[in-house]
């Protein structure tokens, strides 16, 4: 699974970094950056991308389909 943020929608709640800090962090502009996502089930990805109040977070299979949102 790949995760990818959209930093347009991202308005720096900081949820997905709350849940999953290993894979997400805010930058200096106060928006979700992904890190490195391979270490982190990928439940905790769900969780992550569901907690987000934009739909930021994007999750995708390997081969690219969009899974979330």
């Amino acid at each position: 699974m790949k995760v990818r943020v959209n930093r347009g929608l991202c308005i720096g709640v900081g949820n997905c970094v709350a849940l999953a800090p290993r894979v997400f962090r805010l930058d200096l502009q106060n928006k979700a950056v992904a890190n490195d996502d391979s270490m982190v089930e990928e439940q905790v990805l769900w969780d992550a991308a569901q907690s987000c109040p934009e739909n930021a977070i994007i999750l995708e299979d390997d081969q690219g389909r969009q899974l979330y949102p």
